[in-house]
C-alpha cells in the first residue's frame, strides 16, 4: 500500500475543517484535487474515514484512530525536512485560550514571545473552558491554556500558574456598607451575576461557594468578565470572578473586592495538549516558555 503526505494533509484538513471545500483552501489545492486525494487514500486503506452528512464529513472510529498518527507523520516529516535545509523550525502554532486568560495574560506573553522568536506564526482561539478542551481535543488547537479542570485521558494537563477569584460589588451595594466582617449569612439573599456554565469561574463557583449557598439566587447569567463587572458596577447584584479582571476597575473606585476568607477561591491554570500530538520545537519552545513566564 502506498500512500502520499499530500493525501496525509488533505485527510488532516478535512478532519479540522469539515468539508473538503474549506479543506481546499486550508492546503491549497482545487476542491477536486482535495476530493480525489481523499478518495484515493480510502481506497488505498480499503475503509472510508469519514460519515457523509450531506457536503459534512465527520470523522468515523478509523479516522479518530488514524488521525493522531497522520499529525504526527506530518508533523516529523516538516521537521525532517527544516532540518535538512539547515534551517530553524517553522513555529506556527494554533492556541486556545479561556477568557480569563485571553484578556490578561495571553497579549503580554504572545508579544514577549514575539520578541523572542520573531518569526514565529501564532493564531489565538478564545472560548471557554468547555470549548477549548474540545478544540484541543479535535486536534483543532496545537495547546490550549484553560482555567478548569480536565479529565479527558487523550489529554495531558501541565500545571501553569495559579489564579485567584475575588468576590466583588459596587461602592453602594450593601454589602460593601456593612461595618463588621461578612459571613456566610450576609451572601444567602444576595443577586450573582455570574459566568455561563462550562467556564473554569463558573466551575469555581459550582463546587466551593454553591456547597454553602445551595439556595444562591442567579439573577444573570453572561458568556464574558467585562459585561460582568459592568453590570455589577452598576448596581446590579454580586460576582465571582478572576481578580485580574477586578482589579482595574476596583483601582478606579467602580468596584469594592469583598473580604471573603471563609472560601478558598484560588485555581490552578494548566496548559493542555494532547498525548498523541507531536510536539514540534515550536510547541515546545512556547511551552518552555510559558512555564518560564508563569508569575
Amino acid at each position: 500500500m502506498r500512500m502520499t503526505l499530500r493525501q496525509l494533509a488533505v485527510f488532516v484538513a478535512v478532519a479540522q475543517e469539515g468539508t473538503v471545500t474549506r479543506a481546499s483552501d486550508a492546503v491549497r489545492l482545487t476542491q477536486s484535487a482535495a476530493s480525489m486525494a481523499l478518495a484515493d487514500l480510502e481506497d488505498a486503506l480499503g475503509a472510508p474515514l469519514f460519515d457523509r452528512l450531506g457536503k459534512r464529513l465527520q470523522l468515523n472510529d478509523l479516522g479518530r484512530f488514524l488521525l493522531p498518527q497522520a499529525l504526527e507523520i506530518l508533523g516529523r516529516c516538516e521537521a525532517f525536512e527544516q532540518a535538512a535545509q539547515g534551517e530553524l523550525q517553522t513555529i506556527d502554532l494554533r492556541l486556545g485560550a479561556t477568557l480569563t486568560i485571553s484578556d490578561y495574560l495571553m497579549p503580554d506573553l504572545m508579544a514577549d514571545f514575539l520578541k523572542f522568536q520573531p518569526q514565529a506564526q501564532l493564531q489565538l482561539q478564545v472560548g471557554n473552558t468547555r470549548q477549548i478542551i474540545e478544540a484541543v481535543s479535535q486536534f483543532q488547537l496545537d495547546l490550549g491554556l484553560i482555567e478548569g479542570s480536565c479529565h479527558l485521558p487523550q489529554l495531558q494537563a501541565f500545571p501553569w500558574r495559579d489564579d485567584e477569584l475575588a468576590v466583588c460589588c459596587a461602592p453602594q451595594h450593601p454589602l460593601a456598607q456593612l461595618n463588621r466582617p461578612l459571613d456566610l449569612s450576609d451572601f444567602q439573599q444576595i443577586d450573582w451575576i455570574l459566568r455561563e456554565e462550562g467556564s473554569g469561574t463558573r466551575e469555581v463557583f459550582d463546587n466551593v461557594m454553591l456547597k454553602d449557598l445551595p439556595n444562591a439566587k442567579l439573577r444573570l447569567t453572561l458568556g464574558h468578565n467585562e459585561a460582568i463587572l459592568k453590570v455589577v458596577a452598576g448596581g446590579l447584584g454580586v460576582a465571582c470572578v478572576s481578580r485580574l479582571a477586578i482589579e482595574p476597575l476596583a483601582n478606579e473606585g467602580q468596584l469594592v473586592i469583598l473580604h471573603t476568607p471563609f472560601w478558598t477561591l484560588k485555581r490552578p491554570l494548566f496548559m493542555l495538549v494532547h498525548r498523541q500530538k507531536y510536539k514540534g520545537p515550536g510547541l515546545k519552545a512556547f511551552m518552555e516558555f510559558c512555564r518560564a513566564n508563569n508569575q
